[in-house]
């Protein structure tokens, strides 16, 4: 996925005041940029929220893409804190260590795929420091698109205290000496019967791998959807799996927080 202009985060922003429009007329969405440390290294997320509410519907942790924390993560938190939640969008790479071509997105990418361990502390840390973020709250649920989609079932194999996590077209192999045996928190899988990135047989195979783990889990598959079906610049893109997946998402997060 490359990375988005400042004119569709005007899109997105636009988005935000439409449902603010049509909701809380009170609403204050507040969005700003959000620094934290892992293991000495400063890393770089984004918090957005309606400093108006008394208390938020719960936080929703947003793991970027293989091109780093960006405008498209922005705006995705900017839609889910007008509708009350708290979205803290978090950085794995580095505030310092953001890729600037697709060469890079790919070499961040895999190094972290390389050194599980980094990986799953990175997303662990980030999500001890909701309670510090503000409009953070108890309950949480993570969601990612691809790469990140990837980042939040690493989450739950970690065994991380979450209510939930979303999938959006994510990388759904298991890494090798990794199961879901310690899996706590629900799964949900929304998913392109075409992507050519995880195919139907790895959606299968992550179904029956829940199943034995007794882990609480959910799909949708999107027929003839590729990988990248939410993001609109992309050729992949799905107007009507986005707007599925969008809905099956809210469902969600109105069940679990």
């Amino acid at each position: 996925m490359t990375r988005i202009s400042n004119s569709l985060m005007a899109l997105a922003m636009s988005v935000t005041m439409l449902a603010l429009s049509s909701g809380n007329a009170h609403a204050s969405i507040v969005g700003q940029d959000y620094e934290y440390r892992v293991g000495g290294q400063v890393m770089k997320g984004y918090v957005a929220h309606n400093s108006r509410l008394e208390e938020s519907l719960g936080t929703v942790i947003i793991v970027h893409d293989w091109d780093g924390p960006n405008d498209y993560e922005k705006g995705r938190a900017h839609q889910l804190a007008a509708l009350g939640y708290t979205a803290f969008a978090i950085d794995v790479y580095g505030r310092d260590r953001q890729p600037t071509s697709m060469r890079e997105n790919a070499a961040r990418a895999s190094e972290l795929r390389g050194n599980r361990e980094l990986f799953q502390q990175r997303l662990m840390a980030a999500l001890s420091e909701v309670p510090n973020i503000p409009g953070g709250t108890e309950n949480r649920v993570a969601m990612g698109y691809c790469f990140g989609g990837e980042a939040v079932l690493e989450m739950a194999r970690a065994g991380a205290d979450l209510a939930g996590v979303v999938s959006f077209h994510g990388s759904l192999g298991l890494p090798e000496g990794q199961s879901y045996s310690t899996a706590t928190a629900p799964v949900l899988v929304l998913h392109g019967s075409a992507d050519p990135v995880s195919g139907m047989s790895e959606f299968a195979t992550l179904m029956n791998d829940l199943q034995a783990a007794g882990v609480e889990h959910n799909a949708e598959i999107y027929g003839g959807a590729l990988h990248s079906f939410t993001v609109p610049w992309s050729s992949d893109y799905d107007l009507k799996a986005d707007r599925a997946s969008w809905q099956a998402l809210l469902e969600f997060l109105d069940e679990k927080l």
